[in-house]
């Protein structure tokens, strides 16, 4: 049995669902069982816990043979650091005398030890605390999520203008969610003793003009960059939501990109999907023609 944190968000449904094509047996760990009314009629079995409850998520691991590890995100309004680094202490505290032999965890590139950097310092102390348990812990890293600029293409659809944290012509690594979690759902199959880190992205990097690019073909009109200085940052992290707390920290995040900390990982495992494919899917158009790759 494998137990999949997350699985009705969109790294761990990608888990479950390749899991269960394979012919493994699943059980999905939710807050809201109607969420996985389709993992349900898929075969997978349902599990209603809260991440935050160490004692019951201890319950559902003690089921399972192997898991797969995803640590959601704090809520942006309050202190998002400090949440989700309570979520990652609860999973931890839950996988002590589990019996689980091998988990899968999700991570980030550039996940590092520091302060106020959003999900890279959390990651990084993550990976830590697996790497101290005496289990196999597999650590995938993914790249920037694609999914990522679905909530800047509405404005950019309606308005023409895609509004970016980076420069037009930044070129970073990307990857569609259902990758990273086919990935993992490998990594969950494989041996025993494969615990090493690596590292996910998609076929090649992308840009935000790429990005734009391909919106601008969705939306049949020109659409271009418009960059967010840096002085900027977190004031308009504020007005998506933000506390002050949570914008300093995706700030100082995204700052950590942009300055080129990230790791460049000499063979990373490729997704297949591309942008333009993420892209057209994500926001409901058909896929393109297989001559075409961006």
């Amino acid at each position: 049995m494998h137990i999949v944190l997350g699985g009705t968000g969109q790294v761990g449904s990608a888990v479950a669902r390749t899991l269960l094509r394979c012919g493994e047996a699943v059980t999905v760990v939710v807050r809201d069982a109607v969420k996985a009314a389709e993992l349900r009629r898929a075969d997978a079995e349902i599990a209603v816990v809260d991440i935050a409850d160490a004692a019951g998520l201890h319950r559902v691991f003690r089921r399972g043979r192997r898991a797969f590890l995803l640590v959601p995100n704090g809520d942006p309004a309050g202190d998002a650091d400090e949440e989700q680094r309570f979520l990652a202490n609860a999973i931890i505290e839950a996988l002590a005398g589990s019996r689980l032999e091998k988990v899968v965890a999700a991570s980030t590139y550039g996940a590092r030890p520091g302060e106020r950097c959003g999900d890279l310092a959390v990651l990084y102390d993550f990976e830590e605390k697996l790497r101290a348990l005496p289990l196999p812990a597999a650590i995938n890293r993914a790249a920037y999520y694609m999914s990522n600029w679905c909530g800047m293409a509405g404005a950019a659809l309606a308005d023409g203008i895609l509004p970016s944290f980076f420069p037009e012509d930044f070129a970073m690594p990307m990857v569609a969610p259902d990758d990273v979690g086919e990935a993992a759902a490998r990594r969950l199959m494989g041996e025993v003793g494969d615990a090493a880190t690596r590292y996910v992205e998609g076929p090649c990097a992308y840009t935000p003009k790429d990005v734009a690019d391909v919106l601008a073909d969705i939306a049949g009109k020109p659409v271009v960059v418009g960059v967010i200085p840096r002085a900027a940052w977190e004031e308009t992290f504020a007005r998506f939501g933000f506390s002050q707390t949570t914008a300093r920290s995706y700030a100082g995040m995204t700052s950590a990109v942009l300055d080129g900390s990230m790791e460049v990982p000499a063979a990373p495992e490729r997704g297949r999907t591309t942008l333009r494919d993420f892209l057209r899917r994500a926001l409901g158009q058909p896929r393109v023609g297989a001559g075409e790759t961006a």
